[in-house]
């Protein structure tokens, strides 16, 4: 007489619903933390692209003698003494996809005003819709 033993090849209703919890669970504790980095690393990042950008006017008043009226200006003009292109590449949008705010001349003691108005893309804002001055 033959016997037959019993194999289990799959999971039961009951273990499937049990991992998804627990998976549930843990990402409602770690998303949270992992959003609030990309928001903090666009932040870091509109700040090292204003950076350059600033390396450029100032490189731009060096060899011209001023500053530029517009930012455009840093990859092509027209004026005395230019010696540019003076970024590698036109200038970048912000990480929210905006441009950045240049305004020559400043309010002292600043020369320029150079800004991203944030996530929102308007003026004024709190978190992450604030916005982030150069300097």
């Amino acid at each position: 007489m033959k016997t037959f033993r019993k194999t289990t090849l799959g999971f039961t209703l009951i273990e499937l619903l049990i991992v998804m919890v627990i998976l549930g669970l843990l990402a409602s504790l770690v998303a949270p933390t992992m959003f609030s980095k990309v928001d903090s690393s666009k932040r870091n990042t509109a700040v090292a692209q204003m950076q350059m950008i600033a390396t450029a006017l100032d490189a731009f008043r060096l060899d011209v003698g001023r500053y530029p009226d517009n930012l455009t200006e840093l990859r092509q003009s027209d004026r005395r003494g230019w010696d540019g292109p003076y970024l590698p590449k036109d200038v970048p949008l912000d990480p929210w996809g905006n441009n950045y705010v240049y305004r020559f001349p400043g309010q002292a003691p600043q020369p320029y005003v150079l800004l991203s108005y944030g996530a929102d893309g308007r003026e004024g804002g709190e978190g992450d819709n604030a916005d982030i001055p150069h300097g």
